[in-house]
């Protein structure tokens, strides 16, 4: 059921994904301050998101290169639609047509792809032309994850040679993504985080000692948002987590939880347990890793099913049956994709409903 603008968050019907305004505004307003003085700006990543109305709110508030990541086509499409105009797909676009389609996209907005194969160029380039169109490339460096990227800087500069040869493309640049586990402090984060970056810087002064002008350096995601600035060739960070947050990066204390679950108790089965009305089916859990419970510092997460989660309690159950509870996803890009809309909430009473247009977008 779609709330009335309006409507006290105590008369949502629960399960219900909400958005706290103030939060986000928060988040936005730290990125446009953090990146006023830098060449380096925020590229947020749409798969954390899906909703081009939260993204364009982003742009608006400053600090971003004016544009958004997509990991799919499909994905994209949607952000175009949405009237974003300036797109970087981040995975590999290998099949004609897929290629087919950014092509298309790319005569409506500026659209560029990850590319790490010479096939794959030879092939964006044969349907760019043919379509009359003018695809932007940006060469992927493979640093921490171990999926696609160029192991060698010597291999970037075969592949910026080839693309600026073909017609229909466009080499851009350079890009690369990474990641770190459990809770690492200020300093770990700027260890590892110059570490993975400087791999792609390598690929990028290789590429331009070669007589290949990089225009973009693509580069960074949450951990290292205050790292990227430090590092003057990145022109511009890949993050996702921060808008929204999720407790995977608690560590990253500037920003705010602005994404949130809201479920009934439906059941006390004994004295330290409740039950209530969401499930994995709305709920993100990768690796297991639950949702916390906001405010209860007495109350955990003990299980979730399908569509019910069993909290457990250090002492007494504070929660009765009808009571509200908040939780705090551990991840968002499965998170959102399981919703239909956000509601937006300001002082706990619904401002705006927006619909997930690009939730399902997995090709």
């Amino acid at each position: 059921m779609i709330p009335a603008i309006g409507t006290p968050v105590e008369d949502l019907d629960t399960p219900a994904l909400i958005v706290d305004l103030d939060a986000l505004e928060h988040n936005f307003a730290h990125i446009a301050e953090l990146y006023s003085d830098s060449v380096c700006n925020m590229r947020q990543h749409a798969k954390n998101i899906k909703t081009p109305v939260i993204l364009q709110k982003q742009i608006s508030a400053g600090g971003t290169v004016g544009g958004v990541c997509a990991a799919k086509v499909s994905e994209a499409e949607v952000m175009v639609e949405g009237g974003i105009t300036d797109i970087l797909i981040t995975s590999q676009v290998v099949t004609e047509d897929k290629i087919a389609r950014v092509c298309a996209m790319s005569r409506l907005a500026d659209v560029k792809v990850a590319v790490d194969d010479e096939r794959n160029l030879r092939l964006l380039s044969a349907l760019s032309e043919r379509s009359r169109s003018d695809v932007g490339v940006v060469i992927e460096v493979n640093t921490s994850m171990n999926r696609a990227g160029i192991r060698a800087p010597e291999r970037g500069i075969d592949l910026a040679r080839l693309a600026a040869e073909l017609p229909g493309i466009t080499f851009r640049g350079v890009m690369s993504h990474q990641s770190i586990s459990g809770d690492p402090d200020r300093e770990t984060r700027f260890i590892e985080g110059r570490r993975w970056i400087q791999m792609c810087l390598d690929a990028k002064d290789a590429i331009e000692d070669a007589g290949f002008p990089v225009e973009i350096v693509s580069t960074g995601e949450t951990f290292t948002i205050d790292v990227a600035p430090h590092m003057p060739e990145v022109t511009e960070v890949q993050g996702g987590t921060y808008a929204l947050m999720g407790v995977n990066c608690a560590y990253m204390e500037d920003f705010q939880y602005a994404v949130k679950i809201i479920s009934t108790v439906v059941s006390r089965p004994d004295d330290s347990a409740a039950i209530g009305d969401v499930g994995y089916r709305a709920l993100a859990a990768p690796g297991g890793a639950l949702p916390s419970v906001e405010g209860e510092d007495g109350i955990s997460v003990d299980s979730l099913g399908p569509d019910h989660i069993a909290l457990k309690s250090a002492g007494p159950m504070p929660l009765e049956v009808g009571d509200q509870f908040t939780l705090l996803s551990a991840q968002q890009d499965i998170l959102v994709n399981r919703w239909d809309r956000f509601i937006a909430v300001r002082d706990r009473h619904v401002e705006a409903v927006w619909p997930i247009l690009a939730r399902g977008c997995h090709h």
